[in-house]
């Protein structure tokens, strides 16, 4: 059973691609699941765009048809309200870097709950991002053997990065962020943001943290039918 966020802001689980794809997904599922039988928190992190969410999804697919239960989230479900945006900047780059997300909410709503030693009760969204309603109080149960998949930007920030026990980085060069982002916005102002924001935000994190000295594996996701395994554990 594959347990989801009530957010609004979803996208739908791809229809299989092509064999490559789905093989190198079986790969990286049979990974985690050596990891053993204990509750266990993964990331899928990479620029905006990069294929995060849609990783996530047919991952979990993978693990639960392996027989054990999966919590769906995203990181994007616990941003800081937008009525509070007046008192810092989230606009900038580096102002959505540095005040975008709530990594308190994110520890205390999702990964520790959801950790081998939490109480098991997890919060899979903190505020819409699309109706900014409060959703904190909706929990799920995690069992003891469940997997909780995150993806999200920025999820090897040092406010949370130990909580994970396998971290994914999905490769893609800037260009394919800003046309993958561009493509599935569509509104041109959006479009725009991924070259004002979401890329000079990306390069403030890479800059600063290096996630990719972090990751268990790193997975070229630049064709998206032909994954390929660039760095493995």
């Amino acid at each position: 059973m594959i347990h989801r966020s009530v957010s609004t802001w979803q996208q739908p689980t791809p229809a299989p691609r092509t064999p490559e794809r789905s093989a190198l997904l079986e790969t990286v599922a049979g990974e985690i699941l050596t990891l053993g039988p204990a509750r266990l928190r993964v990331a899928v992190d990479g620029l905006t765009a990069a294929g995060k969410t849609s990783f996530g999804h047919e991952l979990a697919e993978r693990i639960s048809a392996a027989g054990r239960p999966v919590l769906r989230a995203t990181l994007d479900d616990f941003k800081n309200p937008w009525r509070e945006s007046h008192l810092y900047d989230r606009l900038s780059g580096e102002g959505f870097y540095r005040n975008a997300f709530n990594y308190p909410s994110v520890t205390e709503l999702l990964l520790e709950p959801g950790g081998p030693s939490g109480s098991g009760e997890v919060a899979l969204c903190g505020i819409d991002p699309l109706t900014q309603i409060d959703h904190s109080a909706v929990k799920t149960r995690a069992a003891a053997d469940a997997v909780l998949l995150v993806d999200g930007v920025f999820a090897f920030r040092p406010e949370i990065n130990h909580h994970w026990d396998f971290r994914i980085w999905l490769d893609v060069d800037p260009e394919t962020s800003i046309k993958r982002g561009a493509a599935r916005d569509h509104d041109p102002e959006d479009a725009a943001l991924h070259e004002t924001r979401y890329l000079p935000a990306e390069r403030v994190y890479l800059a600063e943290v290096d996630p990719l000295r972090l990751v268990d594996v790193v997975i070229d996701n630049r064709d998206l039918d032909r994954p390929t395994l660039t760095r493995t554990w």
